[in-house]
């Protein structure tokens, strides 16, 4: 029987509202140094180091990330979402502030550590917090709209870093992100979590999340079942340039150009994917159909089949589409554990899949004197789509399941109700 203090979403538009706008510029900042990579790199250090500089700035705000994925989401569930929401913008804002005044290598790359540890806690809390709000026949749809919101902060991102200097790009994140602050004062922790908080004392305990196999490996699946957006967004985007050279793609490609038409298209594959799962009453099956097209999109962008700049850009719109299962991904995440742990969950795993990217470029480094800079791309691809795919069939189904409940406890017991 679902929770009585549940409510349509149309009853939560202001919330739902809120969570899109935070996931917005969480994107937004997430995204801009992969369109202003290039630019600020060549201008603090030099044309020679675009390459190996760049992949140590996203190396570094994904370590940042990964770090505050596990920091926040602990928070959310000991402290309340809410703190987490506040805390974060509040860091990845004066973060990205500072990333305007980098004049080092040294100093971007701590700017960006601190950038990625407050971004890692905006999209777990948010959608908790959504998740525990709507009622479980529309939960799907909010989430939708809040990824869908956020996704157009990319869209942002590659507009305003391709008009503007890449430290005037930087000022204007860091601006949405305390103006984003000031508008969210009015947010609240749900009814769910409040009660959970004054009946259970273990909350945010990483030992209890592992604490079985079984717990373990459903929080591992709901990892790797994003990790391909991820090697498709932090490779084939980021890097767009180096690949177009690779794949002698005639003319001059653009990494700021290649975001906007990734999630650009992304939009809509967030919101078709999340209307898919509603429509069809399950995320497994919405998952698996945009994995099987993102598995497609990778092969036929590998395979070399675009030559011109049309084409590839094509290509991008491709895979920005068939990626955008990203929020039926962190809605299946949320949705499988107690109140206890979903803050943890929703936060951790989007930040790990997103940290997935470091060992990712680092194998597909290694691998390229070996096998090219395709063929490593390749390579490393083919391990994540197979993990991937293995995740998704294994995960358990959690469309209209009633959240309100606690997971048990490390002995193995089963999952037990909050109220």
């Amino acid at each position: 029987m679902p929770t009585p203090e549940l409510v349509p979403a149309r009853r939560a538009t202001a919330a739902i509202a809120l969570a899109g706008l935070g996931y917005f510029v969480d994107i937004f900042d997430l995204l801009l140094f992969a369109v202003v990579r290039v630019s600020s790199v060549r201008d603090i250090a030099g044309e020679a180091q675009l390459l190996s500089a760049g992949t140590l700035l996203q190396n570094t705000q994904l370590i940042g990330m990964m770090i505050g994925g596990v920091a926040w989401g602990v928070l959310g569930d000991k402290r309340g979402r809410r703190s987490v929401l506040y805390g974060s913008i509040v860091l990845y804002s004066l973060a990205n502030l500072g990333n305007a005044t980098a004049t080092s290598i040294e100093a971007y790359v701590a700017w960006r550590f601190l950038a990625g540890l407050g971004l890692a806690g905006e999209l777990g809390a948010a959608l908790t917090i959504v998740s525990e709000l709507v009622e479980p026949r529309e939960r799907g749809l909010a989430t939708t709209i809040v990824a869908t919101m956020g996704v157009i902060g990319a869209v942002a991102a590659a507009l305003v870093g391709g008009a503007l200097p890449w430290r005037t790009a930087y000022v204007i994140g860091g601006v949405l992100g305390l103006v984003l602050l000031v508008v969210r004062f009015q947010v609240r922790d749900s009814a769910m979590f409040a009660r959970t908080r004054a009946q259970v004392t273990t909350r945010g305990s990483l030992l209890h999340l592992l604490g079985t196999p079984a717990r373990a490996l459903r929080y591992a699946r709901a990892i790797l079942i994003g990790v391909p957006v991820w090697f498709t967004s932090g490779l084939l985007v980021t890097f767009a340039p180096e690949f177009a050279r690779t794949l002698g793609i005639t003319g001059t490609v653009s990494a700021g150009t290649a975001v906007l038409c990734f999630y650009g298209a992304t939009t809509f594959g967030d919101l078709t994917s999340g209307l898919l799962s509603q429509y069809w009453r399950s995320r497994r099956r919405a998952a698996g159909l945009y994995l099987a097209l993102t598995a497609t999109g990778v092969a036929l962008y590998l395979g070399g089949v675009a030559s011109t700049t049309a084409g590839f850009y094509g290509l991008y719109l491709w895979l920005g589409f068939s990626t955008g299962y990203w929020a039926v991904m962190v809605t299946m995440a949320v949705e499988q554990f107690g109140t206890d742990l979903r803050a943890t969950v929703g936060t951790s795993v989007p930040t790990f899949v997103r940290a997935t990217t470091v060992p990712m470029t680092l194998a597909w480094t290694m691998l390229q004197p070996m096998f090219g800079l395709r063929g490593a791309a390749a390579v490393v691809g083919a391990v994540v789509f197979a993990l991937a795919g293995w995740a998704v069939w294994r995960q358990s189904e959690t469309y209209g399941t009633d959240l309100d409940f606690v997971e048990g406890a490390t002995d193995g017991s089963p999952m037990v109700r909050a109220g």
